[in-house]
């Protein structure tokens, strides 16, 4: 007796899909199926593979020279390559990290210094352009354990929270002030308009300014 199982299995030789010298089952068309997927999960990951190596292969080929920095009144030489910026290589490869990158794009301010007495945004600036030229960071602003007298102001007038955002505030200050002994609140803020503190101590940091302005001009 046949099988009831072979009875009701459809006889796939007479199926329309079944061509002369080639079977096309539904059998067959999953196991296809089911490589197509496995190959197109593979594919990709080795096109990422491949270009992560050679992305790999074109970093160890990008130029590289030792140059010396000017910062705070003292030579470095620091070995860079050509897309270090102005702020890794005083953070990374100087250890003077008063310059902070928070945004990476020049907009908050916090890693700001002065080059050749200019105000830059040392996250937007190459460590290469900077050669040659004198640069200042907030280390340079103190004069051995006393303090600048904006550093002293921020510190009276509680102008810094979380801190991140000091150093290019007190550089924007100093730049400032270096220009204008007595400006106007209006001009504090002008002045300043190139940082961002996030935790909002802005009053707090004009008043600061404010104050300090007045003590220099007394020889403070």
């Amino acid at each position: 007796m046949a099988d009831r199982h072979d009875e009701a299995r459809p006889d796939e030789s007479s199926h329309p899909e079944t061509k002369s010298g080639t079977r096309f089952t539904r059998r067959g068309f999953l196991k296809g199926a089911g490589a197509g997927a496995v190959t197109a999960a593979v594919a990709p990951a080795i096109l990422v593979s491949e270009a992560g190596t050679a992305a790999a292969q074109e970093a160890e080929g990008v130029m590289s020279a030792t140059i010396t920095l000017d910062v705070n009144g003292q030579s470095h030489n620091v070995e860079v390559e050509a897309r270090t910026t102005l702020a890794d290589a005083l953070r990374d490869r100087l250890e003077i990290t008063g310059p902070k990158v928070v945004c990476d794009k020049g907009e908050c301010g916090a890693c700001t210094v002065e080059l050749d007495g200019k105000l830059v945004f040392s996250c937007m600036t190459l460590a290469m352009d900077a050669q040659g030229r004198k640069i200042e960071t907030v280390e340079g602003m103190a004069d051995g354990d006393s303090l600048h007298p904006i550093q002293e102001a921020f510190v009276e007038k509680d102008a810094l929270m979380c801190g991140f955002c000091t150093p290019g505030f007190l550089m924007s200050s100093k730049s400032l002030l270096d220009a204008n002994d007595n400006p106007t609140p209006e001009e504090v803020r002008e002045g300043l308009s190139g940082n961002i503190c996030r935790c909002g101590t802005y009053p707090h940091v004009f008043e600061a300014v404010m104050s300090a302005a007045e003590k220099m001009r007394k020889g403070g």
